[in-house]
């Protein structure tokens, strides 16, 4: 590994990937309703950072695959950490929307 790649990011288009592979994963789009409505990811679900505690609803299972983004990778970390405090235990940040090379729903 060089040194480049140790400061690289998630990859966010290997992610939406993987979650499009995964059996019963869920993808959180952790950005606002506003961002959301702007342009999301194909079969994303918006649980904005500030009200994760609903995603209870859509992840009951404590062991739910969790895919979470959100525009520049920040607020998906932030997630993780919550997630993971919340007894969540299978969930992965794959980064930014601002680096996705696929095609956003509006």
């Amino acid at each position: 590994m060089g040194l480049f790649n140790f400061f690289k990011g998630p990859d966010i288009d290997r992610g939406t990937k993987d979650f499009q592979e995964t059996p019963g994963a869920v993808l959180l789009d952790v950005r606002t309703a506003q961002e959301y409505r702007e342009g999301h990811i194909s079969g994303g679900k918006n649980v904005p950072l500030q009200e994760l505690d609903r995603v209870t609803a859509m992840a009951p299972k404590k062991d739910t695959p969790l895919f979470v983004y959100c525009h520049s990778g920040a607020r998906s970390s932030q997630a993780v950490r919550l997630l993971a405090r919340m007894g969540y235990t299978n969930i992965k940040n794959i980064g930014g929307i601002a680096a996705y090379t696929g095609k956003v729903e509006r």
